[in-house]
């Protein structure tokens, strides 16, 4: 199960999602995608928050205050962090997520601890939490399906984009070939080029 939210703090509004306990999150850590946000409350237990960015954006494309309601839904689905003021939220892209044997389910380190940011969240807002739990919507989702899915048309884009650029190659090279052959007529056909039977002191209109 995963919970979904309408964050509708920019327009157009966004969607943040999040499993329903340690088992879904290790299933949204395996099958994420790398257009994926991934939040969670530093150093105390907490829920995985994610928010799904557009193909190219990248972490400086989130505006600040989707990154606020991020923060807070984290904060208020984490037991201890709930209860605390001036928690630390840390968020990077789903690709720095590492993930080994001995961890234990649910739990995450970073391949670059440099690509980690963070945000201070100084105390819950009721008023966003609020906001954002009336959109909550509740999903059975096939992780693996639904990354297969996009993986497979991110394949099929990317050989249309190499045979949209073979197709442009060959036009280019068969332009420049048209243009180089033209350059070689006109260069014949220029009268310093030419030859007549004057040429070459031959004054004569025998052949013989």
């Amino acid at each position: 199960m995963v919970f979904y939210f309408t964050s509708n703090v920019v327009s157009p509004p966004v969607i943040l999602f999040m499993g329903l306990d340690k088992y879904e999150n290790e299933d949204l850590i395996k099958w994420g995608w790398p257009e994926d946000v991934w939040f969670h409350v530093d150093k105390v237990s907490s829920a995985h928050v994610y928010l799904r960015l557009n193909p190219g954006q990248t972490l400086d494309d989130v505006a600040a205050a989707v990154i606020e309601d991020a923060a807070q839904l984290v904060k208020a689905n984490s037991i201890s962090g709930n209860k605390m003021n001036d928690v630390d939220v840390v968020y990077t892209m789903w690709a720095n997520l590492k993930k080994t044997e001995s961890m234990e389910v649910g739990q995450v380190g970073f391949h670059k601890e440099k690509e980690v940011r963070k945000v201070r969240v100084v105390r819950r807002n009721p008023e966003t939490i609020n906001r954002l739990n009336k959109t909550k919507e509740e999903k059975q989702v096939d992780f693996r399906a639904e990354k297969e899915k996009r993986d497979r048309l991110e394949r099929e884009d990317r050989k249309k984009l190499l045979r949209e650029q073979k197709e442009k190659e060959r036009v280019d090279q068969k332009r420049k070939q048209e243009e180089a052959e033209m350059r070689s007529y006109s260069s014949l056909m220029k009268s310093e080029n030419m030859t007549s039977n004057y040429d070459d002191g031959n004054d004569s209109d025998d052949f013989m």
